[in-house]
């Protein structure tokens, strides 16, 4: 009786073990009418441009670019689940109601949660849970397209290794 009962606890003790937070698959979540090979490359060259150099205030204004060398940790950093979606343009009577800013249609933004430091953009990442959410208009223009995510993409991986990303 006793050594089932020692059998009974090893294996209890085994089982729990395990990891307790389940790992999310790596990917994205594709919502683009681009393919999951398309957003890899985009992924991959954010990694290498944070492996080269890192710019951690782009967005404030007024600042003297903080430049940190770059950071070889990247190249481990995985989308899990990483949804990448667009969102309709503002339009160009909406913007100026808004903002007194004249832009035609369409206007290549969209409206940027709280959190944001502007009130539109481009594009805007989300980290918990992961996503990336850009203006639909500009889907259509590929180079501009790689770029927006290419940002995006290096803010989810500044995010992940734990950098400040207050001014991204």
């Amino acid at each position: 009786m006793g050594r089932s009962v020692r059998v009974i606890g090893l294996i209890v003790f085994l089982i729990g073990c395990g990891s307790d937070t389940p790992k999310t698959p790596v990917g994205f979540v594709n919502q683009t009418k681009h393919s999951d090979a398309d957003l890899w490359r985009i992924w991959s060259a954010a990694q290498n441009s944070l492996a080269a150099q890192i710019n951690l205030n782009p967005l404030q204004a007024g600042s003297t670019p903080e430049m940190l060398p770059g950071d070889s940790r990247a190249f481990s950093i995985m989308p899990h689940q990483l949804t990448v979606e667009p969102e309709t343009d503002i339009s160009s009577r909406a913007l100026a109601a808004a903002t007194g800013l004249d832009r035609a249609n369409p206007t290549g933004l969209i409206a940027c949660p709280q959190n944001c430091k502007v009130r539109y953009t481009t594009a805007y990442s989300i980290y918990e849970p992961a996503q990336v959410t850009y203006a639909a208009s500009w889907e259509s223009s590929e180079s501009n397209f790689r770029e927006i995510l290419e940002y995006e993409f290096e803010n989810q991986i500044l995010f992940a290794l734990g950098y400040d990303v207050t001014w991204r």
